[in-house]
């Protein structure tokens, strides 16, 4: 089976979307959470969460276009803060809960515990083994099709005894982090060659 552009352009527009979204495999399955200028927690599904450099520790997500409201990006503008947050097989099905458009608290609705660690306008996952708190750097609007690169400073990471490898390396597979593909497809991960 082959596609070009012409026949992806003509697809299905959800057929679409999963089909290109999956295509560049198991991406790392994370919440965000923000708070709004009110306090108020908000909380969303991100897979596109990645690293940018070491030094300084700095990670980038890509947030979707301003088709609807997106509270994430808005919070993280007036805050300056978000927090990363592993999501494991513990909580995977209540983490999904959260890609729902609501105006309840998406900590409320999928039954997940507000955390935070002092300095830091934004809340975590409690039930996250694996924490990690940014605060804003900037924004950059990809024109070519209304997405938002948000560059943030790692200025807190909380994670499990055990995981973390002489070298520095977080063993994922110990924290119990899942990847996603597509939209909604989970996957357990499993190390299959150490250094």
């Amino acid at each position: 089976m082959q596609f070009t552009t012409d026949n992806l352009n003509s697809l299905e527009k959800r057929y679409r979307a999963n089909l290109v979204n999956s295509l560049s495999g198991a991406k790392s399955a994370n919440l965000i959470g923000t708070q709004n200028v009110d306090g108020k927690p908000n909380l969303a599904m991100f897979s596109s969460a990645f690293h940018l450099g070491a030094n300084p520790a700095l990670m980038g997500l890509i947030s979707r276009p301003n088709s609807v409201p997106r509270h994430t990006l808005e919070n993280i503008h007036k805050t300056g803060y978000y927090t990363v947050n592993h999501v494991t097989e513990a909580f995977y099905e209540q983490a999904h809960l959260t890609s729902a458009r609501t105006e309840k608290s998406e900590f409320e609705l999928a039954g997940l515990t507000a955390h935070y660690e002092e300095g830091i306008q934004a809340p975590f996952v409690a039930e996250s083994p694996l924490k990690i708190g940014l605060k804003w750097v900037r924004t950059v609007d990809i024109e070519e099709n209304g997405t938002h690169l948000v560059i943030g400073e790692i200025v807190f990471v909380g994670l499990p005894e055990g995981c973390l490898e002489s070298d520095g390396t977080v063993d994922i597979q110990r924290v119990g982090s899942l990847a996603v593909t597509g939209l909604d497809t989970y996957h357990s991960l499993k190390r299959i060659w150490i250094k």
